[in-house]
């Protein structure tokens, strides 16, 4: 009840509690002096405290009405569904409020509309990103995790918030990190590995200070491709030093025995320049085939456009390439019907990519072996295969095989003058052609590599 009401109230009882007095002390003097019958004290008091009462029971029940009213409308401030009620009027107190929540109402409704667009905003932004990211409070539950952290870790998607967070990952270095945020309120940025993943993250987590409430907030960045990439390139620089150490030593060595006499030696000199020229032979095609890899992972887009090649052309250079060293070793070159096929492609890639594969299927074949290769045109595909009846490639080695200088028989591929870059030629070539090359091979039995390449319209 507002003050100025209880004050109405107030004053209206007492008004009447004063009237019914005068009343009585009129009848005891006048009418009870002329010997007529007096009205008793207590019906006049029951009299007005009655009518107290229902003048009372009017002002409550006019309160209760205009305090219901302005708590409908007050519970449908915040409900754009609930149409807005009418808000009581008067000059007391509840006026006065009901004329500043009308006042204040429209911009009470902006200012949530405001927040509520920037919330689903924030919510849709961090749902689409590709980093994982979650959000613990201070017990370590979660309140927030995207979709990309939920298929990172393989949890349903989604995930309920309120979830302890070591159900969700058992991983003791996520907890670590974010139970060491929770305490010291510090930043922290850290590399791991999520064996749920299978995968490497950069974690960087951060605490979430609440007016009521604090947490923390981490973002993991998949970094399993750069991890990758670093360890081929670390491997990379250590296979090119290992590949030049080795014939660097030898011409050193032989030169330096012919300088300190042996070029006088009438039954050897001969023998160590033929080792020199070899060794300088085979640090020319290890440099060779570096700068035609390096040719081909750095044109990207700007290489030439494919143009439409006849496969004839290139296959028949290849084979003539290698039929000598296949005349050497006993090896049988055959080719199937070629059916004047058309591809997409560079001749000159083309041509590569053969010889580096019928290269290898004649050094890594056995004496009286054969190499086949074969044609097959299809759904506008064009697909090579080159089979032969080699040493084989034992399975654990066959996912590795196109990297640069990896060698299944690093004794044998040195003693048949490999470099270990062929394969990766082939792959980056075939790559900007548009095409595809895969491999399946038995130990003992022989390998098959199969290309791809699009067809002309």
């Amino acid at each position: 009840m507002t003050a100025r009401i209880f004050r109405r109230f107030l004053w209206a009882a007492f008004s009447l509690f004063a009237g019914a007095l005068l009343l009585e002390e009129f009848y005891v003097t006048r009418i009870a002096g002329q010997q007529q019958f007096a009205i008793p004290l207590t019906a006049i008091l029951l009299v007005s405290v009655g009518t107290a009462g229902a003048i009372a029971f009017v002002f409550l029940n006019s309160f209760a009405s205009r305090i219901e009213r302005l708590r409908t409308y007050v519970e449908g401030l915040l409900d754009a569904r609930v149409p807005d009620s009418e808000l009581p009027a008067g000059d007391d107190e509840l006026g006065a409020l009901a004329q500043s929540l009308r006042r204040t109402a429209p911009q009470i409704r902006d200012l949530v509309e405001r927040l509520k667009l920037e919330s689903a905003r924030r919510e849709a932004i961090l749902a689409s990103m590709v980093e994982g990211v979650l959000a613990v409070d201070k017990d370590l539950k979660v309140t927030f995790c995207n979709n990309s952290f939920a298929r990172t870790i393989g949890a349903r998607v989604p995930v309920p918030p309120g979830m302890s967070l070591l159900d969700l990952v058992r991983d003791p270095g996520l907890l670590e990190i974010m139970t060491r945020v929770l305490a010291t309120g510090e930043r922290v940025e850290r590399r791991l590995m999520l064996p749920a993943a299978v995968a490497h993250f950069e974690v960087l987590a951060g605490p979430l200070a609440g007016p009521s409430n604090r947490g923390a907030l981490a973002i993991l960045h998949d970094i399993t491709q750069l991890e990758r990439l670093e360890r081929v390139r670390k491997d990379f620089v250590a296979n090119v030093s290992h590949e030049f150490r080795t014939p660097l030593a030898a011409i050193r060595g032989y030169a330096e025995t012919l300088l300190d006499g042996a070029l006088d030696d009438q039954e050897n000199n001969r023998k160590f320049v033929e080792i020199i020229l070899a060794h300088s032979m085979r640090l020319n095609n290890i440099a060779s085939d570096l700068l035609t890899l390096s040719e081909l992972e750095s044109s990207g887009a700007a290489a030439a456009q494919p143009t439409c090649v006849p496969l004839r052309a290139p296959v028949t250079a290849a084979m003539r390439t290698v039929e000598p060293a296949a005349n050497v070793r006993g090896v049988r070159l055959l080719a199937g019907d070629l059916d004047e096929l058309n591809v997409i492609g560079h001749e000159l890639r083309l041509e590569q990519v053969f010889v580096n594969l019928l290269d290898n299927a004649v050094k890594f074949n056995r004496a009286n072996g054969e190499v086949r290769i074969d044609t097959r045109a299809q759904n506008g595909k064009v697909t090579i295969t080159i089979t032969d009846t080699g040493v084989g490639i034992p399975s654990e080695d066959l996912p590795r095989i196109f990297e640069r200088f990896y060698r299944v028989d690093k004794a044998r591929s040195r003693e048949v003058g490999g470099t270990g870059l062929g394969l990766s030629i082939v792959r980056h070539a075939m790559e900007q052609m548009g095409g595809t090359v895969t491999v399946e091979s038995q130990l003992g039995k022989g390998s098959k590599f199969t290309l791809t390449l699009q067809a002309c319209e």
